[in-house]
């Protein structure tokens, strides 16, 4: 099992001139240890418009920044969002392209096509259409990344018979992920050969399940691309102490502020219902969880909060399910000190991460 970080760099309330630069800092210390402990990818959202959630419009930026800092740890688009309106493929091709020359290689792909109705309504995009267009994109960027010339006639975009440049340092290119969101998702990922990048908090019995079905699928898949990504990464809060309870009561208090947070961001199935985004009926759940007297049970079952011991345990169970990569949500909204964000990650690597590569932290 491999390990990384995932950032939504959230930005709390009231914003100084300061404040986002702060975080942005702090995430850059924060992948900069995490490369030198041995953590093997990092991971960044693309997000527009949410307001404290994420102040990460530009992936491309911030793990340019981290490319330049690092020397060995992978970095993720968590996702470059692939619906037109928000990026035209070409750029994405192009950016990707450049961010993997200057990595020297280090490039992960992952895709999607957006989830808010903040964020699709705000671009003018029809929430009915972005999985036909998501579609017809990551069918067409590893043709770009890889042809000499390439034009394309398609229903969300065309364009005539160029050569795009530069080409990917990967060969034959990046590996390529789906977000995996909500339930059937990762099926998408399978019948295309790409990686699953869950992006939810999903309970052991239904990963097992879901897990075990991609794995099944993606045998019998016909690959967008050059290669099949046959991989499962989840994400995760971290937060590792001595004392397991400073650690959950502290873990606990992250979790709850994303959770608020992120009941805020009203999600296109839950006000605009199609076949598309049909509604799963969670938003009175999730404003229950978030403000409600169960708050406190959102460090449940198989997050990374307490001791060395209380977190190999569920990682254990993760490895169990399937899973390949687990990527890890360290901070929200720097609900908890930098010190101990470090601390936190330096404690991790030294207790728990050798449970699971021979030995070796």
């Amino acid at each position: 099992m491999k390990f990384g970080l995932f950032y939504e760099l959230s930005v709390p309330r009231p914003w100084t001139r300061e404040s986002e630069r702060t975080v942005y800092d702090n995430a850059l210390e924060q992948v900069r240890l995490a490369d030198e402990l041995g953590f093997d990818q990092v991971w960044a959202v693309e997000h527009h418009f949410l307001e404290e959630y994420s102040h990460c419009p530009a992936p491309e930026l911030f793990l340019t920044a981290c490319a330049m800092v690092t020397k060995r740890i992978r970095v993720g688009f968590g996702i470059v969002v692939c619906v037109p309106e928000f990026n035209h493929p070409i750029k994405i091709a192009e950016r990707t392209a450049v961010l993997d020359i200057l990595s020297g290689g280090r490039v992960e792909v992952g895709t999607g096509r957006s989830a808010t109705w903040t964020e699709l309504a705000g671009f003018n995009a029809s929430p009915d259409v972005t999985k036909k267009s998501w579609d017809e994109f990551v069918r067409c960027l590893p043709r770009m990344w890889t042809s000499e010339k390439f034009e394309f006639e398609g229903e969300f975009w065309s364009m005539p018979r160029r050569t795009i440049l530069p080409k990917v340092y990967q060969r034959p290119h990046p590996p390529m992920w789906v977000a995996v969101t909500s339930p059937g998702t990762e099926l998408d990922a399978a019948d295309r050969g790409l990686g699953s990048l869950g992006l939810t908090f999903g309970q052991f019995a239904e990963q097992d399940k879901r897990i075990a079905e991609y794995r099944r699928r993606i045998q019998l898949c016909e690959p967008v691309g050059e290669f099949v990504n046959d991989q499962v990464s989840t994400v995760n809060f971290l937060y590792c102490h001595e004392d397991d309870a400073v650690a959950l009561k502290t873990g606990r208090q992250m979790a709850n502020h994303f959770n608020y947070l992120a009941a805020q961001l009203i999600s296109v199935r839950e006000t605009y219902p199609s076949k598309s985004y049909p509604s799963l009926g969670l938003l009175p759940q999730l404003r229950r969880q978030a403000t409600g007297p169960d708050a406190s049970e959102q460090a449940g079952e198989g997050l990374c909060l307490g001791g060395p011991e209380r977190i190999t345990r569920a990682l254990k169970r993760w490895e169990a399910c399937g899973v390949d990569r687990v990527n890890f949500l360290v901070n929200t909204a720097e609900s908890i000190p930098q010190a101990e964000v470090l601390a936190s990650l330096r404690l991790f690597a030294r207790e728990v991460m050798p449970a699971f590569n021979g030995g070796k932290s």
